[in-house]
């Protein structure tokens, strides 16, 4: 398995699998969303699930776990008030209250070397339950 980037605080590699997969989301519109675990043996950050494009803002939420972390990108398309169609990228930094203190701190602690890695993103949420991270709060933002 080829590591593309490795984040130098923490220590943890980011897969090429990442990169290639938020390419594709972004330029190619095959994923709607990604979601991003970190192994903690290997000390990798891999891709968890992908949402095709068909899913949505739903299927997203629901693959998140209640009781750890990940990181998730979601592409939302709008139209705006001038009827122009629009895609922003959202990072969400997931961290329920429920999760381990260890992978708490991992991730938080992590996720600045994602973000390098990941070009793009036009905006980023920390949610430690969903309504941090509703699509209503998507929306709002991404007027």
């Amino acid at each position: 398995m080829a590591m593309a980037f490795k984040m130098a605080t923490t220590g943890i590699w980011v897969t090429d699998e990442c990169k290639n997969s938020f390419m594709e989301m972004k330029w190619k519109k095959v994923h709607r969303f990604i979601v991003f675990k970190i192994d903690e043996k290997s000390r990798l950050v891999t891709v968890d699930k992908v949402g095709g494009p068909g899913e949505g803002y739903d299927e997203l939420a629901a693959s998140l776990p209640n009781d750890d972390c990940r990181y998730a990108v979601f592409d939302f398309d709008f139209v705006t008030v001038d009827n122009c169609r629009k895609s922003k990228i959202f990072f969400i930094a997931w961290s329920p209250t429920a999760s381990r203190i260890r992978a708490k701190i991992l991730y938080a602690t992590s996720k600045d070397g994602l973000r390098r890695v990941l070009d793009g993103i036009h905006y980023e949420l920390q949610a430690t339950d969903p309504t941090e991270m509703g699509f209503d709060v998507i929306r709002e933002r991404a007027k």
